[in-house]
């Protein structure tokens, strides 16, 4: 029998469901071209937002090899649009729209072995991961990252795997922002302390609105 089909998870339709070329003959005389939503999606999260590919397929909750193909068809599908002139709709597909106001969030601190923030990004080797939900801190827990030395990507895939959407820190390379964004991992720098201290403090700056980072704006960066 053949394997059903996962519905994809998806966080926003398009605005304009149709698309065709300015000035041609009317529309019923062209040809079209049907890009799936979790097509549109993948097409979002690769070429818009600039994810890896593995961090793209998180987010949909499938396998990176049927993110890979699910993009690839969907730029064919528009490329086939823009060089021969045809309609672009987009529709259907097997997809479930998420909630994007999610009611909590894992955020990633590097730490020393005495809990405190680690001057140096780069020789991270343990992760507290806080979840956070309106403002208050639900839980914490540990991450010993074990992988390659100084591979920032391989960080960057664990802590996504885990569900983290921000990282803090003291002193973090551009190169190491690049690579936690390419993964949606945002990033606040110029931190110090100890983490959870840290964390608490930005909550309670972000309560008084002086600060917002969970939704990314007003992030404080150095």
């Amino acid at each position: 029998m053949p394997r059903p089909t996962i519905d994809r998870r998806i966080r926003t339709v398009p605005a304009f469901d149709v698309f065709r070329p300015a000035g041609s003959c009317p529309m019923q005389d062209l040809d079209d071209v049907v890009l799936s939503l979790d097509e549109f999606e993948a097409l979002r999260l690769a070429d818009y937002e600039g994810l890896y590919q593995e961090a793209a397929a998180l987010r949909m909750g499938i396998s990176r090899q049927t993110f890979g193909r699910i993009v690839e068809s969907a730029r064919k599908k528009v490329a086939d649009a823009l060089v021969n002139g045809k309609v672009l709709r987009v529709e259907g597909g097997n997809t479930v729209l998420q909630n994007t106001e999610e009611p909590t969030m894992n955020i990633a601190v590097p730490i020393d072995s005495g809990g405190f923030l680690l001057p140096h990004f780069g020789h991270a080797q343990i992760f507290t991961i806080f979840t956070v939900e309106q403002g208050r801190v639900l839980a914490e827990k540990q991450l010993i990252f074990s992988g390659p030395g100084g591979c920032k990507s391989a960080v960057a895939s664990e802590l996504a795997k885990r569900q983290v959407g921000l990282l803090l820190a003291q002193n973090i390379g551009e190169g190491a922002v690049r690579q936690m964004a390419s993964f949606g991992i945002r990033v606040v720098r110029g931190l110090s302390g100890r983490a959870r201290d840290v964390l608490e403090q930005l909550l309670k700056e972000e309560a008084a609105n002086s600060t917002t980072f969970i939704n990314g704006t007003n992030v404080p960066q150095q």
